[in-house]
C-alpha cells in the first residue's frame, strides 16, 4: 500500500472548537486528490521538528520555523507560507536542508495593493477627521472648511520597491493621473519602463514624493531603511504608507516626525511591534490611519493565498516545481530533484495522479 502524502497545516489556522478560522481558505482539494492525507499541528509559536517527522508539506500561517523546526529524516519537500513574507522563516536553512520556500505572491497582489489604495483615498480625503466631525452634529459639521482635502491630479506617487505588489499598486493607480517614481535596485526595468516610472535614488525618493508607500521585503538591508535622516527629506505636505513589514521603518523616528507635523500624515498597516502596545504614542496621533497587520485581509485574499499554497502541495506530490520559490537555488540541488522524482514515480505507479 502506497503511503499518503501528507499536508500539514500550521495549528494557527484552526480554532479552538475544530472550526476553520479562514473559511475562505478552501483546503477541499487536498481532501479530494486521491493519496494525500491532511492534519493540523497542534498550535505553537514554532514548528518543531518532531511535528512534522512524517509530513511532505507544510502551510504556514504565523509560528516560525527554522534550524530546530527541520527534522533530521529530510522528508519535508516543502514549506509554504501563506502570504509573501516570510521573515518568521529561517530561509538559509531551509537551503541548506534542500527545502524549498514557496509564498503567495499572486494571491496578495491586488488586496495589498487595494489597501495601499485605500490608504491613499483616506489620507488625501482627510477621511478620518471627516468621519469624526460628522459625529459631532452641527457643530463639528461646521467645521468642514478647516479640512479640505488633496486632489491627486499631478501629484507624485513614490514607491520604494517595484516588485509584485508594488507594480500593481501602480498599475490599480493610473486612472488617478499621478506622477510615478520608485527606487528599487531589483526592478525589472521593463516592466518599470512599461508602467511610466521614473527610477530615482533613494534620497531623491523622500524628497520628491507627495506619498510615498513601502513596497519591499524585510531584510538585513531594509531593516530601518526608512530612518530619521530620510524622513527629514520629505515634504511638509507629504504622505507616508506602510503595508509591508514594520521593522523597515525606524518607528519612534517616524512618530516624532508626525508628532512634530513634519510631513501631512501616515497609514500604517504594520508596525515594529504586533501588536502595537496600548500606550505607543504613535495611537494618540490625529494624522495617522492604523490598521491591525489586516487591512488587506479580504475573502479573495484569502481564497487567493489558500488556493496558491495549496497548488503548490499538489504541484510537489506529482513531482512538478511549484510557483513562488523564494530560495530558487534549491531547486537545482540532487536532493531535491530525487523527491520530486520520487513523488512523481510513487503516486503514477499507484494510479493516483
Amino acid at each position: 500500500m502506497t503511503e499518503p502524502f501528507r499536508v500539514a497545516l500550521s495549528g494557527d489556522f484552526k480554532k479552538a472548537d475544530g472550526s476553520p478560522v479562514f473559511p475562505d481558505f478552501d483546503v477541499t482539494p487536498l481532501y479530494q486528490t486521491p493519496g494525500v492525507e491532511v492534519v493540523y499541528l497542534e498550535p505553537g509559536p514554532a514548528i518543531r521538528a518532531d511535528q512534522i517527522a512524517d509530513i511532505d508539506v507544510l502551510i504556514l500561517l504565523m509560528p516560525k520555523f527554522d534550524a530546530r523546526s527541520i527534522h533530521p529524516n529530510g522528508r519535508l519537500a516543502a514549506v509554504a507560507r501563506f502570504g509573501v513574507g516570510y521573515d518568521s522563516v529561517d530561509v538559509p536553512a531551509c537551503s541548506a536542508a534542500n527545502i524549498p520556500l514557496v509564498i503567495t505572491p499572486d494571491g496578495v497582489r491586488r488586496p495589498v495593493a487595494v489597501s495601499i489604495l485605500t490608504f491613499i483615498l483616506a489620507l488625501t480625503g482627510k477621511m478620518m477627521v471627516k468621519d469624526r466631525i460628522t459625529r459631532e452634529g452641527p457643530e463639528g459639521f461646521n467645521t468642514r472648511g478647516q479640512h479640505m482635502g488633496v486632489g491627486l491630479v499631478g501629484k507624485t506617487l513614490g514607491s520604494l520597491g517595484v516588485g509584485n505588489i508594488g507594480a500593481e499598486m501602480f498599475r490599480i493607480c493610473k486612472p488617478l493621473d499621478m506622477t510615478y517614481i520608485a527606487h528599487d535596485p531589483y526592478a525589472d526595468p521593463n516592466i518599470a519602463s512599461a508602467l511610466g516610472i521614473e527610477p530615482v535614488g533613494l534620497e531623491d525618493l523622500f524628497r520628491r514624493a507627495d506619498i510615498l508607500t513601502v513596497n519591499c521585503p524585510l531584510t538585513e538591508a531594509t531593516r530601518h531603511i526608512v530612518n530619521a535622516e530620510r524622513l527629514a527629506l520629505m515634504k511638509p505636505t507629504s504622505f507616508f504608507i506602510n503595508t509591508a513589514r514594520g521593522p523597515i521603518v525606524d518607528q519612534k523616528a517616524l512618530t516624532k516626525v508626525l508628532q512634530e507635523k513634519r510631513i501631512a500624515g501616515a497609514g500604517l498597516d504594520v508596525f515594529e511591534i504586533e501588536p502595537v502596545p496600548a500606550d505607543d504614542p504613535l495611537l494618540k496621533l490625529e494624522n495617522t490611519i492604523l490598521a491591525p497587520h489586516a487591512l488587506c485581509w479580504t475573502d479573495q485574499c484569502f481564497a487567493g493565498n489558500g488556493a496558491a499554497d495549496v497548488r503548490a502541495a499538489l504541484d510537489i506530490r506529482q513531482g512538478l516545481v511549484p510557483r513562488g520559490v523564494v530560495n530558487s537555488e534549491v531547486l537545482d540541488s540532487s536532493a531535491f530533484k530525487a523527491k520530486l522524482a520520487h513523488y512523481a514515480q510513487r503516486f503514477k505507479a499507484s494510479g493516483k495522479v
